[in-house]
């Protein structure tokens, strides 16, 4: 009874070890593609997510510091302003309501008007124009009055015009390689592409640097607050003055040419460009998008 018992069993083994044999070989694909499916569940996705964390927290570190400033804390960085700064009464007029309406509304139907063009009339205007501008764009707030700014103006043709091999040679590459489908067809119904003919026609071209860090006349260094938010405003105030003019402007950011245009520009290393400007009247026969902002309710809450 026990011989047969053992037979039996050995002969059911041997048939579960065929059948297991003949279920490999016949499944062998799907058997392949569970393994390396728990391989990458169990092994490689734990170790991508702790890299991804890593990275992450890395980027809120660049924007941290971004915002605040490259210099550490014991680096004996000198204070943005005297202990002992003096305030003096604000001076200020309380407008009547009525006043106080008007005003709002044609700063806002003027503002409303105001285009982003991309074919400029080589025409030019008093240079001290263009110094009112950057003189009201100076103007905006900033974290503790730090002012990271630096408005560079480039009258220069020849300048112009390495300005504009620069950033042809990055934007063919932007539109053709780095851009993506997506990017590139969304921009398709502005016209516009890596060819920026208005960097030599407008008689003026206004490059915003921002500031990461100050230096003091001492030669010491100080920390610039809250730079990105600071410079953002202060090109707000920019735009504004130039529509205020009666100039028009097209705000670009050029791709991966800030470090070259540094260098020609002969900027420090504590600069980084974040806008280009160029600013002038438009070409005869100008065309803009028929484009329309977005009403009131879209855009606010109330509570």
């Amino acid at each position: 009874m026990t011989i047969r018992c053992c037979y039996s069993l050995i002969s059911l083994l041997i048939f579960h070890t065929r059948l297991n044999l003949i279920m490999i070989e016949k499944y062998w694909e799907y058997l392949a593609a569970a393994i390396s499916l728990y391989f990458v569940i169990h092994f490689v996705y734990p170790r991508f997510q702790k890299k991804k964390s890593a990275t992450e927290r890395s980027r809120e570190n660049d924007v941290s510091n971004d915002n605040y400033s490259d210099v550490e804390e014991d680096d004996g960085v000198a204070p943005a302003l005297p202990e002992d700064l003096e305030h003096v009464p604000l001076k200020f007029d309380i407008l009547s309501t009525d006043v106080m309406i008007k005003n709002s509304r044609d700063f806002y139907e003027k503002m409303n008007r105001r285009r982003t063009i991309r074919t400029f009339s080589s025409k030019s205007f008093p240079k001290e124009v263009i110094y009112n501008i950057i003189k009201t764009a100076g103007t905006a707030p900033s974290g503790a009055h730090t002012e990271p700014w630096t408005f560079v103006v480039v009258e220069s043709m020849d300048i112009k015009r390495e300005i504009r091999e620069i950033i042809e040679t990055e934007e063919e590459t932007n539109y053709k390689k780095r851009m993506g489908k997506k990017w590139t067809t969304d921009l398709k119904p502005l016209r516009t592409n890596w060819i920026k003919e208005y960097l030599t026609e407008a008689p003026y071209l206004i490059l915003v640097f921002k500031q990461s860090y100050g230096l003091k006349p001492d030669g010491t260094k100080k920390n610039h607050y809250y730079n990105e938010q600071s410079l953002s405003i202060a090109v707000g105030f920019l735009l504004a003055a130039i529509h205020n003019a009666g100039l028009f402007s097209l705000t670009s950011t050029p791709l991966n040419c800030g470090p070259a245009i540094r260098l020609l520009l002969n900027r420090p290393s504590s600069e980084k460009l974040a806008f280009l400007l160029p600013v002038g009247y438009p070409s005869e026969g100008c065309l803009v998008p028929d484009l329309h902002r977005k009403p009131l309710y879209e855009i606010m809450i109330e509570y």
